[in-house]
């Protein structure tokens, strides 16, 4: 082999890295991410270790919808992400009445939960531009009913949980 052709060699293999790095990066960053769940918050649905699929680029081009679960930045410090479902978008009311959910006033279908939510929570209304989230394990969630997380803005989420891969026995696909 001559010294042309390895430098060509050489040359061709540094341009296939440096464009599977940075196709990589750009899926990482814009399409999907991974994530492992990490907590007992959406337990049944989703437990720890579990790892999920997160499409990044959905909520472009669409609004979060109630009943999605997704990943946001944590409001009091955005370098931790929290896993949540979408209880209410802008302009729904939420209240927490007799152990039960109340969305605009009619009892929340939520066959995803394993026990009542315990306690109240006085009825009050998402504002524009935000979500209001609660994790599936009600008693064991840090979610929009406490002042640290409240009513989250829609920049700070990063995208929807659309299926859990691993472990494999695990795999499925998210609402």
């Amino acid at each position: 082999m001559s010294t042309t052709n390895l430098g060509e060699e050489i040359k061709d293999w540094v341009i296939s890295i440096l464009i599977a790095i940075v196709l990589a990066f750009f899926i990482r960053y814009f399409i999907v991410e991974l994530y492992m769940v990490e907590g007992p918050s959406m337990r049944p649905t989703l437990v720890n270790g579990e790892r999920l699929v997160v499409n990044k680029f959905i909520y472009r081009f669409k609004a979060p919808e109630r009943g999605e679960i997704l990943v946001f930045r944590y409001p009091r410090d955005p370098s931790r992400d929290f896993i949540k479902r979408v209880i209410g978008v802008a302009g729904d009311t939420v209240e927490i009445k007799d152990s039960r959910v109340l969305l605009n006033g009619q009892l929340l279908n939520e066959p995803y939960i394993l026990e009542r939510t315990r306690g109240a929570y006085p009825a009050v209304t998402v504002p524009e531009g935000h979500i209001y989230v609660m994790g599936d394990n009600r008693n064991n969630s840090e979610d929009s009913r406490f002042k640290d997380v409240g009513f989250v803005p829609l920049e700070l989420i990063k995208g929807k949980a659309i299926t859990v891969f691993w472990p494999l026995d695990h795999i499925k696909t998210l609402p």
